[in-house]
């Protein structure tokens, strides 16, 4: 079961980064958010520890 819910995350990157990014995501037909959520997923299963993973998230 995927979860549906969303929130919203905000950060400050520097103009030069951002751009960048936004040129490179796109070039592989990919938002932004798409990465950003691929890269949060990454982290929190490789640094979770022992804490309890809902199904959804334990298996890319």
């Amino acid at each position: 079961m995927k979860e549906n819910r969303t929130a919203r995350l905000t950060l400050l990157i520097d103009p030069e980064k951002k751009r960048l990014f936004e040129e490179i995501c796109a070039s592989k037909d990919l938002t932004p958010s798409q990465v950003v959520r691929r890269l949060i997923r990454q982290y929190v299963q490789e640094n979770a520890g022992n804490r309890t993973l809902p199904e959804w998230l334990k298996d890319d």
